[in-house]
């Protein structure tokens, strides 16, 4: 994913030809749950998949990326859609979550940006976002993941090669999957209340809360 972003303006095609069309189907999925005058945090926004969505939906977004060019892009479509005053683009990554006060946002969203991340940021990642949410929050989360069993892997790998070899050579585009993104998810201290999976196990929609009660 980070080549990718060096051809902004290539990136939502594809990350449409990666996954095969899913991951548009997953933010609206997602982002169906969110309710109007929500304070909403995308995380990694990239062009914006998730944020114009989500308010869309009567959200008030905040969305972040590391990349300049990438929030430029987020920002048109923002205006054309009319919904610009909706949300706040800020130029920074998951390492600043700990800028943001706690209990802070009704929902964080996040597509495919997990897999750019090192395990240590995921985790790190996790925990911020379950302090910023208010009790009994959402995380909503989208990614490409690892299957657990070796044939499943070894067989997604022999049948997605041609697609990302014509990926790479279009779009400069490679994917890190996520092991086990729900047992992440889990063990950052929330509630998974529905993950759907696709793609022979290589994609999960998760949906996740932050209890209402603290588990201690």
């Amino acid at each position: 994913m980070r080549l990718l972003e060096s051809a902004p303006s290539r990136y939502d095609w594809g990350i449409r030809l990666l996954t095969l069309g899913r991951a548009e189907r997953a933010y609206n999925h997602l982002t169906a749950q969110i309710e109007p005058g929500w304070r909403v945090l995308d995380l990694g926004t990239g062009t914006g998949a998730l944020a114009l969505r989500a308010a869309a939906r009567g959200g008030e977004v905040i969305a972040l990326d590391v990349n300049p060019v990438m929030l430029a892009i987020a920002r048109q479509k923002a205006e054309l859609a009319g919904i610009a005053d909706c949300i706040t683009w800020r130029e920074m990554g998951a390492a600043e979550l700990d800028t943001f006060p706690a209990d802070n946002f009704d929902a964080v969203c996040s597509g495919m940006c997990f897999s750019e991340l090192t395990p240590d940021e995921r985790r790190y990642a996790l925990r911020q976002t379950l302090r910023l949410l208010r009790p009994g929050g959402l995380l909503l989360l989208a990614d490409e993941v690892r299957p657990q069993r070796l044939w499943k892997r070894l067989l997604i790998a022999a049948l997605r090669a041609p697609l990302a070899a014509v990926t790479w050579l279009l779009t400069q585009t490679t994917t890190r999957a996520v092991p086990d993104l729900p047992g992440l998810v889990e063990a950052a201290g929330f509630e998974v209340t529905e993950v759907r999976v696709g793609l022979m196990g290589s994609w999960a929609e998760i949906s996740a809360k932050r209890p209402k009660r603290e588990i201690k």
